[in-house]
């Protein structure tokens, strides 16, 4: 019998293990379960496995009862690793236990694999991460790079995409590694949607820092907060690293050194950041031309867009309004095309 009822969405299996902590379980069906179409149909779904069904215990006083078994691998289109306190021989060895190898074994060709924070061991153990990049929780960095030495381990960003396989940092990090899934499969809008309705931010970079010295100001302590509610409101503007400054009354130096602290980038690399996110947003909601984009996203002109936007995603601005927008074909999209667009799906590496 399927593990999974509902024909033409995207199947989630999210693999847990004894020492779950609770809070990685729910991540997944919090916003890939609240993801919806523009007429409202849900557009995965997500259930939870065991190697052996029954009660998992969890971190917490409490345990969690897993009807599926491994069964729900070999039909998922995406399995989700998450953390567990009871790490096994993955963390403590670099090897996969017998349950956890069969397991894997069962995942179906072509699937993507993600972890959430030590879950990357895991993915490790069983020999996805050769010769790839990837990221785990910065304070287990040290140990996974003496278990996995061909493993490229990148500690200092929220997530790492690497096609068909994904890892992301602490707890926290796994929401931006679920939103990221859903902008990657669905689209701004959607993921944006999700995460209006769990009342999380809708984009944080992979490639932000995983550790943030200031994420919160110290009392009396002055923000860069304020210059970056501006900018975005005057994204269309060619803003300087000095009329920012400004706006919070610091020199150049004190603002870029205070925004890194708190933000984990440099401002010209959160300015990008978020020019992409609103060139997003309008390939997928507008029939603008690229030029009218480019103009109001700040980017002055559309080879200018096209250059960020490819290297930001991997493909040209005409082929993801093709991948988001079906029924969306301009002739500035033509144009675009004719100038060397990429297809494929879009794909934003941290």
């Amino acid at each position: 019998m399927a593990v999974f009822s509902r024909p033409g969405l995207h199947r989630v299996a999210v693999l847990v293990r004894h020492g779950l902590l609770p809070i990685e379980l729910g991540i997944p069906h919090a916003l890939m379960g609240r993801a919806r179409s523009a007429t409202g149909e849900p557009l995965y779904e997500v259930i939870t496995c065991a190697v052996t069904p029954g009660a998992i215990r969890t971190e917490g006083d409490f345990t969690v009862n897993v009807e599926h078994g491994t069964e729900a691998l070999a039909e998922a289109d995406t399995v989700i690793v998450p953390a567990a306190h009871d790490r096994g021989e993955p963390y403590d060895r670099g090897a996969m236990s017998p349950g956890l190898g069969a397991a894997f074994a069962r995942i179906r060709p072509g699937a993507r694999v993600a972890s959430i924070c030590t879950g990357a061991f895991v993915l490790a153990a069983a020999g996805l991460l050769d010769g790839k990049r990837a990221t785990t929780h910065w304070r287990a960095a040290e140990r996974f790079q003496r278990l996995f030495p061909s493993v490229r381990l990148d500690s200092d960003v929220l997530y790492v995409d690497e096609g068909s396989v994904l890892t992301s940092a602490g707890i926290a990090s796994g929401v931006d590694l679920c939103l990221h899934m859903i902008r990657r499969d669905h689209g701004a809008a959607v993921a944006n949607a999700v995460a209006r309705t769990t009342v999380v931010p809708p984009h944080r970079d992979g490639g932000q820092a995983q550790f943030i010295r200031r994420p919160v100001p110290e009392p009396g302590r002055s923000s860069t907060g304020a210059a970056r509610a501006w900018a975005l409101r005057h994204l269309e503007r060619p803003l300087t690293l000095r009329e920012l400054a400004e706006r919070e009354s610091m020199s150049v130096r004190t603002f870029t050194r205070r925004f890194r602290e708190e933000v984990g980038v440099s401002p010209q690399q959160w300015l990008t950041q978020q020019r992409v996110e609103r060139v997003r947003q309008l390939l997928e909601e507008s029939d603008l031309s690229v030029e009218q984009i480019a103009a109001r996203a700040g980017f002055g002109s559309a080879s200018t867009l096209r250059m960020h936007f490819q290297a930001v995603l991997g493909v040209s601005p005409s082929a993801y309004r093709r991948t988001f927008r079906a029924d969306s074909a301009d002739s500035a999209d033509s144009a675009d095309s004719a100038a060397g667009a990429n297809g494929g799906p879009p794909r934003t590496p941290a």
